[in-house]
């Protein structure tokens, strides 16, 4: 199972202007009203302590505001918009909801200002964990104009408290939409890994490792492919191949495994190419094994040489036989060892003809060439046409992404 982390809520309040610093004397015009002695006296006693780090202080002298009678409007809703600083500053979120509802809803904000607050108070309310309130405040918001962001939160407080169907309703609609971020797909994955549905889990782990070519991606991907019923070992070197290209080899094993599986499929260079990359990665040729890399190596050399030496009679001796499985084989060595043309032509050739054992198998490997060779739409066009029950379509349509990705952020 994937472990996807949810984007962080950065509401900033100080961004909403709430900061201890805010002045009451000299507030834009619109807020520019007389205001008593008695009661400017508390809010700067109020301000005086907030600047000092003392919030929970200020909030007691606010309440000494409160207390004071016959306060106008104008008044009452500055007492409020100091108590939001303060009490969102000393982490008393309920208070600081009151407050920001009462600013709401007190008609002296702009409508800048009440966009501004009412996502403020959404963020109070995720903050002290009220996340019914939370998602109420999120789609009154939604109301007046989608929002992808609070749709997000909207998605993110579903997901904490477990509406399932709440949140799939939202994810079919952002997949309608074509909107779905790597947050969303990361709940569809673990929603669906929650009721077993295996099928549409790997439908949802394709669509990231698409969009988002993260290692974590591809490596559950192509370990959940392999265990897939009715999955060939034949395929076992083709999903070391899309291993290899998605930058997936780390461990030594990993690499003389998949030295191995080439040169069994009569691809000495590319075994070679593998065995460097090895070395160079730091894999290969150190610790207590690094003899036996170097027998590895050296066995591909050797081998690549005998191909070399001795293909033109291989090849000729496969035409006599009918072999096209053979043709492909030797096809797909060639275009590795830079016998590009030739390996190509001898690889569509024999696939043309038919007689294949497994034909799809045939075309995958063809398509696979195609890009060992930087053929990329002729590998696209290759890998469309690759069916199979056992496997192959699947990376076939794995290639596709491969050739096709983004570059990882």
């Amino acid at each position: 199972m994937i472990k996807f982390r949810l984007a962080h809520l950065g509401l900033a309040l100080a961004a909403l202007g709430f900061t201890a610093a805010a002045p009451i004397v000299g507030l834009a015009p619109a807020h520019a009203q007389a205001v008593r002695a008695e009661v400017g006296k508390q809010l700067q006693a109020a301000q005086a302590l907030m600047k000092q780090g003392k919030h929970k202080d200020a909030l007691a002298k606010l309440r000494e505001a409160d207390k004071i009678a016959g306060k106008s409007a104008h008044e009452s809703y500055l007492i409020e918009r100091v108590r939001a600083s303060a009490a969102s500053s000393a982490g008393d979120y309920s208070t600081a909801a009151d407050a920001f509802e009462s600013l709401i809803a007190s008609g002296k904000l702009s409508a800048s200002e009440r966009s501004q607050f009412s996502e403020g108070l959404i963020g109070i309310y995720m903050r002290g964990g009220e996340l019914n309130k939370a998602n109420e405040a999120i789609q009154r918001q939604l109301k007046n104009g989608d929002d992808p962001k609070l749709r997000g939160y909207l998605m993110q407080n579903y997901y904490k408290q477990g509406n399932v169907a709440a949140l799939e309703t939202e994810l079919r609609n952002a997949e309608k939409s074509g909107r779905m971020s790597e947050d969303m797909l990361g709940m569809l994955a673990n929603i669906q890994l929650k009721k077993n549905d295996k099928a549409g889990y790997v439908n949802t782990i394709e669509k990231l490792a698409a969009n988002y070519p993260k290692a974590q991606y591809w490596n559950d991907l192509l370990n959940r492919v392999q265990g897939k019923p009715g999955f060939s070992s034949r395929l076992a070197v083709d999903v070391y191949r899309l291993k290899l290209a998605n930058g997936l080899l780390k461990k030594p094993s990993e690499y003389m495994e998949m030295a191995q599986l080439v040169l069994q499929a009569k691809a000495p260079a590319e075994a070679l190419k593998i065995i460097d990359k090895g070395y160079k990665a730091g894999a290969l040729g150190t610790g207590p094994d690094a003899a036996r890399h170097q027998r590895l190596k050296d066995l591909a050399e050797k081998t690549l040489a005998e191909q070399n030496k001795g293909s033109a009679a291989l090849e000729a001796e496969y035409v006599a036989a009918k072999d096209n499985d053979g043709l492909v084989a030797l096809g797909y060595g060639l275009v590795q060892s830079g016998q590009t043309d030739k390996g190509l032509k001898m690889m569509e050739t024999a696939i043309k003809a038919g007689g294949l054992r497994y034909a799809d198998e045939a075309k995958l490997r063809l398509g696979e060439a195609y890009a060992a060779a930087g053929k990329k739409q002729q590998a696209i066009s290759t890998l469309r046409g690759v069916g199979g029950k056992e496997g192959t379509a699947d990376l076939a349509r794995y290639w596709i992404m491969a050739i096709n990705k983004p570059l990882a952020g």
